[in-house]
């Protein structure tokens, strides 16, 4: 037996978790009764290629400077829009308002711009929540690969689950519905607001710690943003990184932006979907 193991930690690459990379030694924590999900890459797949709405709406409205390329400009956008990727929606759009002002355009407000955002959104994916609500697809279709073995297996292991998601509350609760997830969380679903002031992953992760009389060191997070992963380790939580390759879901390969990214804020572990979680946080519970 390894010292690592003989210590009560576990190396990356652990046979019993082959697709689980820890940048470092992973140790359990048996005092865990709170997790913390993102919601869209990390859970759901509904919104699957979001990016291929935003990115040419920035295009369309974003002039270009002289000597600029439309590609060139599709690259600021891209890089605009993923580097704010875990915020409220909203974020994004104050970006987009920006920088149509400094190269000289006249900009509507941050929030025309986001319900013009959601509206071209909801045609990509009508198809897919009408089929989800018709019953012609069934929910795990647009789940990220054994989401639900996991959710089910930290139920029953009495964990209480929160969702907290940068989407617009009511779509998430609409989305969560269609994908049969309301009974893992309950009431405990969360997400943007118009006042995009009044929510904030920092401030859902305050309120479980504060409302449940709990420290960090009894959180446990699951996201594919930098923000949940980013807020979970300031307060001394365990990060688990979901690089989860949406276009490709069940491939286990990580997406690896997103793993770079993840990595970047001081994940714990990185996950390229759930097919390994439950033997993980089975160490992490120490069982």
């Amino acid at each position: 037996m390894s010292e690592s193991v003989e210590s009560g930690t576990r190396p990356a690459n652990d046979p019993r978790w082959p697709s689980v990379e820890l940048p470092k030694p992973l140790s359990p924590r048996p005092k865990l009764t709170h997790a913390l999900f993102d919601f869209d890459g990390t859970l759901s797949l509904i919104r699957q290629g979001w990016p291929e709405v935003m990115v040419p709406m920035f295009v369309e409205v974003l002039p270009c400077r002289d000597g600029e390329t439309v590609e060139d400009v599709r690259r600021m956008a891209w890089d605009d829009i993923m580097r704010l990727n875990g915020k409220q929606t909203i974020y994004q759009m104050i970006q987009l308002a920006e920088r149509i002002k400094e190269r000289g355009g006249e900009a509507r407000e941050p929030l025309w711009y986001k319900h013009e955002y959601l509206r071209r959104l909801e045609e990509r994916t009508r198809e897919r929540t009408g089929g989800l609500r018709s019953g012609a697809i069934k929910p795990n279709a647009w789940l990220v690969h054994e989401a639900r073995t996991l959710l089910e297996h930290l139920q029953q292991s009495g964990l209480t689950l929160y969702l907290a998601s940068g989407t617009d509350e009511y779509a998430v609760k609409e989305e969560a519905k269609l994908l049969d997830l309301t009974k893992y969380f309950g009431s405990h679903i969360y997400g943007a607001l118009d006042d995009y002031k009044q929510f904030s992953k920092k401030m859902i992760i305050d309120r479980i710690l504060r409302e449940n009389n709990i420290d960090g060191g009894q959180l446990i997070s699951f996201g594919d943003g930098y923000v949940e992963i980013e807020n979970t380790k300031e307060v001394g939580g365990l990060a688990i990184a979901v690089a989860s390759d949406e276009a490709h879901n069940g491939s286990g390969k990580v997406d690896e932006w997103k793993r770079k990214r993840l990595l970047g804020v001081g994940a714990d572990a990185v996950i390229p979907d759930f097919r390994d979680a439950i033997p993980l946080v089975n160490f992490v519970l120490g069982r």
